[in-house]
């Protein structure tokens, strides 16, 4: 039994005075006290990075590396205390560029001087000495002892940030250097307790760790779907595995250089215009190894754009350094472990580049070619991820970025990619180069959730689909360029011997620009309506389809009007339960919902819609409840529709009943889409079709 919701108490409700702002420090969540009671000193607030960083134009890990020794802590008066430390530190020893001359006052003056800059080192053949240059405080070289260069060697490429101690002596000599470096000290740890890391991972669930990685690059979780958590973490994949190539391209301002110029001292992030042979990989003349010998991500930004200019040679050098981990130097062949990323912006909608080109459209003429492009282990599908917005950042607990790199560097001596066989087998047809870019993918995916090795068959199977999809992703692309490759059956069997395809989400998005030179290829796909992903609008006319369908986080084409009008046109009543009618965007999905019955029916034919939810049980936001719930009930009796609403009987179930014979059952009742953040300009706010949903399943029933 069901009691009515009296709404007659909604004017009274209006009159109510409002409450105030509580201006309480929110508490801590459960998953940070437990962040900090596993990780003690290693974990760090992540909204007191913005707090101290003021006008300090440094990366984020140089910022973390301070607050870890003074504000690692989950004590306010300890983290206040640390902040204002680390404020002082950057204040007093920070070299801003327009304030070198000041600085190098106080370095003569004093005699001696601490400065956080960049340093960068070079061999001067001549003298044969190695000098440093001192990026914003302006000075170069500076003699530096090999011993510091031999423990430091990316001082040589690229340049590194540290605490530096300046001595000032000058001479008559008019050759020598009055700067002399009394000490060097690289923003980032020396060691970490990597057994007590996978004991204290033992301590956190799946989820919960996931949402830890999250909030250690900077996001809320609660932002992020479980799909785009992992989209997420992809990107961590080249710190923690050997030679990783990875490509993301999609929309500006999806954050996608953003992990490779923050987030690691182990990281380079170049240019894609500015890279050359020599700074690259060796330089011919002298000798010297590039930026691959030293670095374990080099990661290329802005590198789409179809007429950028592009170095043949470099090319070639790249495709052979990307499939055998080697490149020349003269007669000397040399290996590197560095992790290639290409990031770029893409111009054109997924749809717009399948139906005229490839997914790759966006990259450079030399870069468009199927050798090359087979060489990449996983494509990012950029265009899922959200634009980042200042709600997204987290203000939780993650970890200290230099811990966590340096835990990361320490797992790419391992290999955890033959994980899934105890489970699962690829399919048989899979090349050794498609085997070779799902197994790298897997095993990131491994060290980076579960590197204690201590996984489900589902959990294997989860992030096994999502390392097969991102390779699918690149060869099915390829295949577009090449028509001599042979398709592949992309997928895995169960040792029980059931076999499961994957597909990519553009695929069962737009399989008419998929396949569009496979017609046969879109007919076995529209064949599948009924099954997994498929979406499917159904003629009233025809025979409805009975059964469960599933849908995926991220995809886009679904509506109510594909997914339920079928069913509810020429119904008279309607019951829908569904006990979280409560908030902003819960409501306007009932209104859509009432709006396509009305638009269906005969505007002289009326029908009873009768909700069965449930009432905020805090005062305050049980006022804003009811006065949502009394304006739609006005609006529906406007368009003919008499809305009738009851409280639940209790439970959580959410279903449709129909007087013309239907039952449906919806997994998540009428919240099936992602958050809309874009407004009234954002195209999802006025079709459905074009937002993104969440993962969910509906069941239809004949009764």
């Amino acid at each position: 039994m069901s009691d009515h919701i009296d709404l007659t108490e909604v004017a009274l409700l209006e009159q109510a005075p409002e409450k105030g702002p509580a201006g309480a420090v929110p508490a801590l969540t459960v998953l940070d006290r437990k962040i900090n009671a596993q990780f003690p000193g290693a974990v760090v607030r992540k909204d007191l990075v913005k707090a101290v960083k003021g006008n300090a134009i440094v990366p984020s890990y140089v910022l973390e590396y301070l607050l870890g020794q003074f504000a690692a802590s989950d004590d306010e008066a300890t983290i206040q205390e640390g902040i204002e430390k680390v404020r002082r530190i950057l204040a007093e020893h920070y070299v801003h560029r327009n304030e070198s001359e000041l600085v190098k006052s106080k370095i003569r003056e004093k005699g001696r001087f601490r400065i956080i800059d960049r340093v960068s080192v070079t061999l001067n053949e001549k003298d044969d000495v190695y000098q440093a240059t001192f990026a914003n405080v302006g000075i170069s070289g500076v003699l530096v002892d090999s011993s510091t260069v031999t423990a430091n060697q990316k001082l040589l490429v690229g340049g590194v940030w540290c605490l530096c101690d300046i001595e000032y002596f000058h001479s008559d000599d008019a050759r020598a250097v009055p700067w002399i470096l009394g000490r060097l000290q690289p923003i980032q740890m020396s060691s970490f307790d990597y057994a007590g890391y996978l004991q204290a991972r033992a301590e956190f669930t799946t989820d919960e760790w996931i949402d830890l990685l999250i909030q250690s690059i900077g996001f809320n979780p609660e932002m992020f779907g479980r799909r785009a958590k992992l989209l997420q973490l992809i990107r961590l994949i080249p710190f923690v595995e050997r030679n990783y190539n990875l490509v993301e391209l999609g929309p500006k301002g999806t954050g996608k250089s953003h992990i490779y110029s923050e987030f690691s001292p182990h990281g380079m992030l170049i240019s894609g215009g500015e890279i050359t042979v020599p700074k690259l990989f060796v330089n011919n003349a002298n000798g010297k190894i590039g930026l691959v010998g030293y670095w374990d991500v080099v990661a290329f930004d802005e590198f789409a754009g179809k007429k950028k200019r592009t170095d043949k040679a470099l090319v070639d050098i790249m495709k052979n350094y990307m499939a055998n981990k080697s490149f020349s130097r003269g007669v000397e062949t040399l290996g590197a472990e560095a992790s290639m990323v290409f990031v770029g912006n893409t111009s054109h909608t997924v749809p717009y580049m399948l139906k005229h080109s490839d997914l790759f459209d966006e990259l450079p003429e030399s870069y468009h070619d199927s050798a090359y492009l087979d060489r990449l282990h996983f494509y990012i599908p950029g265009w899922e991820i959200d634009t980042i917005r200042g709600e997204m950042f987290s203000s939780g607990y993650g970890f200290v970025v230099d811990y966590i790199a340096e835990v990361l560097k320490s797992m790419r001596n391992l290999d955890y990619s033959d994980r899934y066989q105890q489970y699962y087998t690829l399919g048989s047809d899979i090349s050794t180069r498609d085997r070779d870019g799902i197994h790298k993918t897997f095993s990131g995916l491994m060290k980076l959730l579960y590197p204690h090795e201590q996984a489900t068959a589902q959990e294997i199977e989860e992030i096994l689909r999502f390392a097969i999809e991102g390779r699918k992703r690149v060869k099915d692309q390829i295949l577009r360029m090449d028509s001599t490759m042979a398709t592949v059956k992309f997928g895995y069997q169960s040792l029980a011997g059931e076999w499961t395809a994957v597909t990519t989400l553009e695929e069962d998005e737009y399989p008419r620009h998929y396949y569009r030179d496979r017609p046969d290829a879109v007919e076995e796909i529209e064949d599948l309506a009924g099954s997994e992903k498929a979406v499917v609008s159904v003629p009233v006319k025809e025979e409805l389809y009975q059964g469960h369908r599933d849908f995926v986080e991220n995809q886009r084409g679904v509506s109510y009007e594909t997914l339920l009008m079928p069913y509810l046109r020429g119904a008279s009543e309607i019951e829908l339960h569904d006990p979280y009618i409560r908030m902003n965007h819960q409501g306007r999905n009932l209104v859509e919902l009432l709006a396509l019955i009305a638009s269906a029916k005969d505007p002289a034919d009326e029908v009873t819609f009768k909700l069965f939810t449930l009432l905020e049980t805090d005062p305050e936001y049980q006022k804003r409840q009811l006065q949502m719930i009394g304006q739609i009930i006005q609006g529906a009796a406007q368009q003919g529709i008499k809305l009738d609403v009851a409280k639940d009987p209790g439970g959580h179930d959410r279903w449709i009943r129909t007087d013309n014979g239907w039952r449906i059952n919806l997994g998540r009742g009428l919240d099936i889409f992602q958050k809309q953040e874009g407004g009234w300009f954002d195209f999802g706010s006025t079709r459905q079709e074009f937002r993104q949903a969440r993962a969910f399943g509906v069941t239809y029933i004949r009764e």
